[in-house]
């Protein structure tokens, strides 16, 4: 038996003929090819995804902080967690996922 899909040797396969294009990503979010541009393919993302990105990664950097300052307080043993709190926070976010 044979099975002849192009998906299970990936796009290159059919492709064999073309020069690999590197592509750089600007601050802005707007993509470069290293190729010139003479009829091959090409590829722009807009500046609000380079905007997202900034945030995303502005978030996770907060977001570390907090963690390593909440470990620093928990090992020092002045951290006390409030349980009401953190169980009116865990059926909230259970119903709200139960709506969506």
């Amino acid at each position: 038996m044979r099975i002849n899909d192009r998906n299970l040797m990936g796009p290159a396969a059919s492709e064999t003929g073309r020069t690999p294009e590197t592509q750089k990503l600007d601050r802005t979010g707007a993509s470069s090819s290293g190729a010139p541009e003479s009829g091959g393919d090409r590829v722009e993302f807009s500046s609000s995804l380079g905007r997202l990105a900034q945030a995303l990664s502005s978030h996770a950097a907060q977001r570390s902080s907090r963690v390593e300052s909440l470990a620093a307080l928990y090992q020092s043993g002045g951290y006390r967690a409030d349980s009401q709190a953190t169980s009116q926070s865990m059926i909230s976010e259970a119903l709200a996922a139960g709506h969506e």
